[in-house]
């Protein structure tokens, strides 16, 4: 079954449809391979989808285990390279509440950092850096 309908929109831009749910995302060319720049390129999406794939698995089993990780922030870097063009680096920054969270809590959380389906489907030669800040 398609997942998602792609079009070629024209000028290094392209428009995605969900099919379930009929949200729409387009990607832009970024400004440093001849595009605008006006929207995610497709290797934003692949950092994106690195960060938030992490993100989704830690609030499952935080609510499984009813933690409360609401809120936490991602910051998410994208690292180029050249020869061949490709995401040499995704460093993820997680940014937890202040929630008091206990060890356990925590060694819970961190336990499935990475072992989600998006990090264990990029190439190994890609870095995948991933840092957890928990609040004070």
């Amino acid at each position: 079954m398609i997942t998602i309908k792609s079009k070629y929109l024209g000028d290094l831009r392209t428009e995605c449809v969900h099919l379930q749910s009929g949200n729409k995302i387009f990607t832009d060319a970024p400004t440093d391979n001849q595009g605008k720049g006006e929207a995610f390129s497709p290797t934003d999406l692949l950092a994106a989808s690195l960060g938030t794939c992490i993100m989704t698995i830690m609030g499952i089993v935080a609510r499984d285990n009813n933690i409360d990780i609401t809120g936490t922030e991602l910051d998410i870097t994208k690292i180029m390279a050249s020869d061949p063009r490709r995401v040499s680096e995704v460093i993820v920054e997680f940014n937890f509440p202040n929630r008091n969270y206990t060890a356990e809590e925590k060694k819970i959380i961190e336990s499935v950092a990475g072992t989600s389906p998006v990090p264990l489907s990029v190439h190994t030669q890609m870095t995948q850096s991933i840092k957890l800040n928990w609040a004070q």
